[in-house]
């Protein structure tokens, strides 16, 4: 079914809930397997980046490839093939949303998966959603994992019962 499946992974929970899911079709179809990390420029633009942040792109640098290597070991212990990859947004304008999509191109990917933090509202308006502007661009089928997915499940007292309050 699928072939090729592209992971974006930053380090944070939702990330890596969203790998896991993708470690799961990935090892399910046969398919490789590409972690994506995308280095993003500082929020300063022109010279003030370098004066007030000189080794942010190292630090950038050194975190994707820290996650990479996490993403090559989980990888390796599920038994899915595939390379990490870090890439870096470009000068010419474009976004993290666009970095991802042409990562998928460049990748052949005829799937993406990545985490959500399913902002609503005012939170969404004012922080983005990387998430949103992808699906709107994406060139193939793109699963969208919720965070609050592992959260809801351990709360569910349909699926633990022992968690159920009793009457009073």
């Amino acid at each position: 079914m699928y072939t090729r499946i592209l992971a974006p992974i930053d380090g944070s929970p939702t990330s890596s809930h969203a790998f896991d899911e993708a470690l799961k079709i990935a090892r399910e179809t046969g398919a490789n397997l590409q972690p994506l990390f995308v280095i993003d420029r500082p929020p300063v633009a022109g010279d003030a980046s370098t004066a007030f942040y000189p080794d942010i792109h190292e630090v950038f640098r050194k975190e994707g490839d820290a996650l990479a290597a996490d993403a090559a070991e989980r990888m390796k212990r599920a038994g899915v093939p595939g390379v990490p990859r870090v890439v870096e947004v470009e000068l010419t304008g474009d976004d993290l949303a666009q970095r991802i999509l042409k990562s998928a191109e460049e990748y052949g990917a005829d799937l993406v998966v990545m985490g959500t933090h399913g902002r609503r509202g005012w939170r969404r308006i004012v922080l983005g959603s990387v998430a949103e502007h992808f699906l709107r661009l994406a060139c193939c089928p793109v699963l969208l994992v919720p965070h609050r997915t592992s959260e809801s499940r351990a709360e569910d007292p349909v699926d633990h019962p022992a968690t159920e309050k009793e009457p009073s």
